[in-house]
């Protein structure tokens, strides 16, 4: 494709979206940013995360993956059902009795105001380092499509990139970020579907042969338990991740809290889970494709850059290029909008405060907050460029890992053990247990005679601050 059908692409797409959150955003105010005025349909909510939960990371590095993992990740997406099983029963029922608008909100009617700060601080960590790397992806793509051919920095990608997701989440916040979510689940999937109907006919291949009898479509690994690939990693990894990724995650949950109530919630989860499985698998099949493709044409990339080489190689029907940037584009952006919102609504809402304030005072910290959110986020996505040297998806799993893991112990604490703790304490232990864990992932191999953690590090994270939650019990 050339450099100018590429911004054509984008900004067609970026006109289409702006407009479909300039229509879902009239009259709105901070009800509606930040819970969406809890009237959105359970079903659009369930497609729409779809989208959500899937950002440019999903997008290129799940077919790259194959490769090295096989369809390995298939092993987490079957911890992911369990996952959610455990969200729509446990998390969001407590969630719609105590009518919070920030998640966060629980740890300080539960433990205290000092345990509530530090959520708020950990899922503020979290969440922006997990959106700099899922919006990083696609500016690494538009630099190599559009920026470099034209001789413009990284630094003027990422500030375009960031306006962006600013600009369409500027009023209407949650509601907005839904009907985004559905366009970008829609484009997504025609994206990857389309694209696998396309390389099929230019290889003369039947899908389904190529993919079963192809040895990167295995998924079950039992065979090796040092490995990062062993099924009961994968499986439990995948179950506690999508606990504490979307169950105790003010992004995720903010969608799901603008259901009607608890049993909508319910249903919007369970069909939204299985949906995503499926989008998935297709998304490794691609996978394999794609490899094939490359091997037949004499395209040497791979991982990340594999699914951008062959879309724009020239090799493909014009439909194929346009197609990755679409998906590719609706990906991203929807991904860092909905980060934006939830990173606004949490630190307003958990860390400034709105109790005893007017809807003006709240509206005004709300947009000072909403600023300054989005510039930090380019910066990050700067700084992750410099240092980024891993496969996208591993490298947002690795960050969830370290800081994820307090939140799942506090909630996990919480929620099983009535004792009352040492609220003040609580931000050290918060601390220790990601940097235990550290030590633990740097010398496992040597300690533990060869084995590696992998994605069982937020498990080991969560278990030490609930440890440390036991240390810090009042006693009578």
């Amino acid at each position: 494709m050339s450099t100018l059908a590429i911004i054509i692409t984008v900004l067609g797409y970026l006109a289409l979206m702006f407009a479909v959150s300039w229509y879902s955003s009239r009259g709105s105010d901070n009800n509606t940013f930040f819970s969406g005025g809890r009237k959105s349909n359970w079903l659009l909510v369930a497609f729409a995360m779809i989208g959500s939960t899937m950002s440019g990371v999903t997008f290129v590095s799940v077919p790259g993956m194959v490769a090295a993992n096989d369809f390995g990740y298939m092993q987490m997406c079957l911890g992911f059902i369990a996952g959610y099983l455990v969200i729509a029963f446990v998390l969001t029922p407590l969630y719609f009795k105590m009518n919070v608008v920030s998640i966060y909100e629980y740890l300080d009617k539960r433990f205290g105001v000092t345990t509530h700060k530090t959520g708020a601080w950990v899922f503020f960590i979290s969440k922006i380092l997990g959106a700099a790397v899922r919006l990083f992806v696609v500016c690494l793509s538009l630099q190599l499509l559009i920026f470099e051919p034209l001789g413009l920095p990284f630094a003027l990608n990422v500030l375009f990139s960031v306006i962006v997701v600013y600009a369409y989440t500027y009023k209407g916040g949650v509601k907005s970020v839904i009907w985004t979510d559905t366009l970008k689940t829609l484009c997504m999937i025609l994206a990857v579907v389309l694209s696998i109907v396309f390389i099929a006919q230019s290889l003369d291949i039947n899908i389904f042969k190529t993919v079963s009898e192809s040895p990167m479509s295995r998924i079950f690994h039992f065979e090796d338990g040092n490995s990062t690939n062993y099924f009961w990693k994968q499986f439990l990894g995948g179950l506690f991740t999508v606990v504490a990724m979307t169950g105790l995650d003010q992004d995720m949950m903010q969608r799901t809290l603008s259901c009607k109530n608890a049993r909508e919630s319910q249903k919007n989860l369970i069909t939204s889970v299985f949906m995503q499985v499926v989008v998935i698998f297709l998304f490794l099949c691609l996978g394999v494709l794609l490899y094939a493709f490359a091997s037949a044409n004499g395209i040497s990339e791979g991982g990340d850059k594999l699914f951008p080489a062959v879309a724009t190689s020239g090799m493909l029907p014009t439909i194929v290029g346009v197609l990755f940037i679409i998906g590719l584009v609706a990906a991203a952006y929807g991904a860092g909008g909905s980060a934006l919102t939830s990173l606004t609504t949490s630190f307003t809402v958990d860390i400034i405060g709105t109790k005893d304030k007017s809807e003006a005072a709240v509206t005004g910290i709300r947009k000072r907050v909403h600023i300054v959110m989005a510039l930090l986020m380019g910066v990050v996505i700067i700084v992750f460029n410099a240092l980024n040297s891993d496969s996208a998806i591993t490298a947002v799993y690795r960050i969830a890992s370290y800081t994820y893991g307090p939140l799942l112990g506090l909630f996990t604490f919480g929620i099983a053990c009535k004792k009352e703790v040492r609220d003040k304490w609580v931000p050290l232990v918060a601390l220790l247990a990601p940097v235990i864990c550290l030590v633990l992932d740097l010398n496992s191999q040597a300690w533990f005679s060869g084995y590696k953690i992998g994605f069982e590090l937020l498990i080991i994270n969560a278990a030490l601050t609930i440890l440390g939650l036991c240390l810090l019990i009042r006693r009578k």
